[in-house]
């Protein structure tokens, strides 16, 4: 039996900036990638179709960002589209994960490790990320 390694990407969408991790290449823990300022939906998915490439990624898991009663609201529909234009000019698999609480989570990971209020700013997406891709990885046992 041969195991194939890629990687899948976990993305945490929003208007200004997306979080973005790696899960390793044995799909079992995910790390966080960078926090990327978007420019143009152009610039940004050229971005990602970069990485996609660079790190061999066969899947995406973006964060899907539901209100707290399960409805989804003008977020959600932001990162369909998002999802929708990106598909358009990649050949692999998108799917969600609900990403409810996972900014919090990662704020009190960050706070809890003593991460000043201006640095927690600059990595809380890349955390949310993690978060939401290391979710699916756990759920999913690829």
């Amino acid at each position: 039996m041969t195991t194939e390694y890629y990687r899948i990407m976990g993305i945490d969408y929003g208007d200004v900036r997306m979080g973005i991790a790696f899960s390793d290449l044995s799909r079992t823990i995910a790390t966080g990638y960078e926090t990327y300022v978007r420019k143009s939906l152009e610039q940004d998915i050229t971005h990602l179709k970069g990485l996609i490439q660079e790190k061999s990624v066969k899947k995406i898991v973006m964060g899907l960002p539901l209100n707290m009663d399960g409805s989804q609201g003008i977020r959600v529909q932001a990162t369909y589209d998002f999802a929708s234009k990106l598909k358009e000019s990649i050949n692999i698999p998108i799917e969600y994960v609900d990403e409810r609480l996972t900014s919090v989570e990662a704020e009190k990971f960050l706070i809890d490790q003593d991460v000043s209020r201006k640095k927690r700013k600059q990595v809380i997406d890349k955390m949310s990320a993690v978060l939401i891709l290391q979710e699916y990885l756990d759920q999913k046992g690829e």
